[in-house]
């Protein structure tokens, strides 16, 4: 299925998307922070993914991307470092705010 990579990021994606706007946790008041930290985090392995994929040290099989290329890597890789990192802090924010509450 072209749409397999981009479907598993989707599902990696929703629920700490949709949770991270609980009132409690509050991660979507610090958007730009978040953004911040994201590129900080996904422009050095963007550039490296592009030199690497360019390189033919590893490559994407088009049955499981949409075919939308940016410098030669699928939309989907792009979009990995996004999801990834938004996850980990997301993860990283959660257990904080846990902590938190069980003192």
């Amino acid at each position: 299925m072209r749409a397999e990579y981009l479907l598993v990021l989707g599902a990696i994606l929703i629920f700490p998307l949709l949770l991270s706007f609980d009132r409690k946790l509050g991660l979507y008041r610090h958007a730009p922070s978040l953004a911040k930290a994201i590129l900080v985090v996904s422009i050095p392995f963007w550039i490296w993914d592009v030199v690497v994929t360019a390189r033919g040290h590893w490559s994407f099989n088009d049955r499981y991307v949409l075919g939308v290329a940016i410098f030669g890597m699928p939309l989907e890789e792009w979009l990995f470092f996004i999801v990834i990192s938004f996850v980990a802090i997301f993860t990283w924010e959660s257990i904080q705010y846990l902590l938190r509450e069980k003192k």
